[in-house]
């Protein structure tokens, strides 16, 4: 029974995290819109921390969706959280030369995967 009950929580689980948010932050002449695909972060935690920045000087709208939307110029996907156990897909969308930036952070500090369309 024990083992039927965890089972059920785990698929619960697994949907619960089907969610992604997407962040648009505009200031002194910076703008940066990206989006996280929830993988494993719990969801209290990815919508009241990990989508929720607060960047200095900054205006930032964050919405939520089931998945991210199409059109980013690259991806990192299965981006692990630093010092968390928990893992996400970032995808990015703008200017398509920050992936120079963008692919090695990916790939060297989340231990993530770069994906181009």
């Amino acid at each position: 029974m024990r083992a039927m009950v965890a089972l059920l929580l785990l698929g619960l689980a697994g949907q619960a995290w089907a969610e992604a948010c997407v962040v648009h932050s505009e200031g002194q002449e910076v703008e940066v819109k990206l989006c996280q695909q929830n993988r494993s972060i719990p969801t209290n935690l990815f919508r009241n921390g990990f989508c929720a920045p607060q960047l200095k000087d900054q205006k930032v709208q964050v919405r939520f969706a089931d998945q991210c939307p199409s059109g980013a110029f690259g991806e990192c996907r299965n981006a692990k959280v630093q010092g968390t156990p928990y893992q996400q897909d970032i995808h990015y969308y703008g200017v398509a030369s920050d992936a120079r930036y963008l692919k090695p952070a990916c790939e060297q500090q989340s231990k993530g995967e770069w994906l181009e369309p």
